[in-house]
């Protein structure tokens, strides 16, 4: 059952990401254009901190998939556009092979692939300390990813039903753990309040993963008889309101954060590290490419988005992804709805780079 749940998800992923409506939160942002403050883009450094590690490129492949013969494909590929690209990569939750022994090549197959790349395991809330460290040794995993995704399993007709238990959980991984542990939403988005439970329970990167992106209340929904929960489709909040809701908090707390969910392009990625970013996952768009064009299409298309993402930084007069935070944004539409009602004052992010930005070059 859980083989073909993992199926159906890359199907039904694909399929949604040919589909989708296009235009999403992440058009209520915009850059000011200052006209003499470019950079020179061989001097723009793409390296990014994410907490206590360095990461080559400020984009990253989210976590998709693994458990079956065909997923199992499906990361040999990804993997294989990592390692030619350059760019870090999370497996898809590694909890299929707890239940199924056989599964477990379907995930170790992203590090043979990719054997001196960045690499993220990636569990549920459920797992305990025992399996998140099998789970790091099996990839020799740089970093944890812990997904949340409380709606996904209220959808979903086999998923879970108590989730009262997730947090401590949490933290005793993060405790028993020596890399990083990443808690990531899986497209339903992250507030300020659980960056700062999150930061209570130790963690220090938050990947606030918002709507906008891959739908898995849709997906799961498709999947029931009946598909009765409709209404649940376009939950939550996106990725950019997610970093504005939860930046002071994350800058207090010590926290990293990360966005993903939405992101459709190269200008996306870098709207997104400049609302406070520290990196940009992309999932269900990699896919498509990967599903319906293969892996040269795919290297094609990351080794374009570095590209653009160099230039656009470049067009922004910074030197690194970090700087992004200090450009001139106007946020408009239902996002400004949404700061307004958070009582989030945006009047700042349209002028915070007066006095850094140099036009004497």
């Amino acid at each position: 059952m859980t083989s073909d749940r993992k199926d159906d998800h890359v199907r039904l992923a694909t399929e949604q990401n040919r589909a989708r409506d296009r235009r999403n939160d992440f058009d209520e942002v915009r850059f000011v254009h200052h006209a003499l403050a470019a950079y020179d883009l061989a001097d723009v450094d793409l390296s990014v901190r994410v907490g206590p590690l360095t990461w080559p490129v400020p984009l990253y492949i989210n976590g998709m998939t693994g458990g079956s013969a065909e997923t199992a494909l499906v990361n040999r590929d990804l993997g294989i556009v990592a390692r030619e690209t350059g760019i870090p990569i999370a497996s898809g939750s590694m909890s299929a092979m707890f239940r199924n022994r056989e599964t477990t090549e379907s995930f170790s197959v992203l590090r043979e692939q990719n054997p001196d790349g960045v690499v993220l395991a990636n569990l549920s809330a459920n797992a305990s300390p025992e399996q998140a460290r099998e789970a790091v040794g099996l990839l020799k995993a740089d970093a944890l990813q812990i997904h949340v995704n409380s709606v996904q399993e209220v959808v979903m007709p086999e998923g879970d039903r108590a989730f009262s238990h997730w947090l401590g959980n949490i933290e005793r991984v993060v405790s028993a753990l020596d890399v990083p542990v990443i808690v990531k939403e899986v497209g339903f988005g992250m507030s300020r309040e659980t960056v700062t439970t999150l930061a209570g329970a130790g963690v220090r990167i938050v990947d606030v993963s918002g709507r906008g992106g891959t739908d898995f209340a849709a997906i799961e929904n498709s999947r029931r008889t009946g598909a009765d929960f409709s209404t649940l489709s376009g939950w939550g909040q996106s990725a950019i309101a997610g970093l504005l809701d939860s930046r002071s908090a994350a800058e207090a707390a010590g926290v990293t954060l990360l966005a993903s969910g939405g992101v459709r392009n190269p200008l996306d990625a870098v709207r997104a590290l400049s609302l406070g970013a520290a990196a940009v996952g992309v999932a269900g768009g990699f896919l498509r490419v990967l599903r319906d064009e293969g892996i040269d299409a795919l290297i094609a298309e990351i080794t374009g988005w570095l590209d653009q993402i160099r230039s656009i930084t470049a067009l922004l007069g910074q030197a690194s992804p970090a700087t992004l935070t200090e450009t001139d944004v106007i946020i408009g539409g239902a996002v400004r709805e949404f700061c307004e009602a958070r009582g989030i004052d945006i009047r700042p992010y349209a002028s915070r780079g007066t006095n850094t930005r140099r036009t004497d070059r």
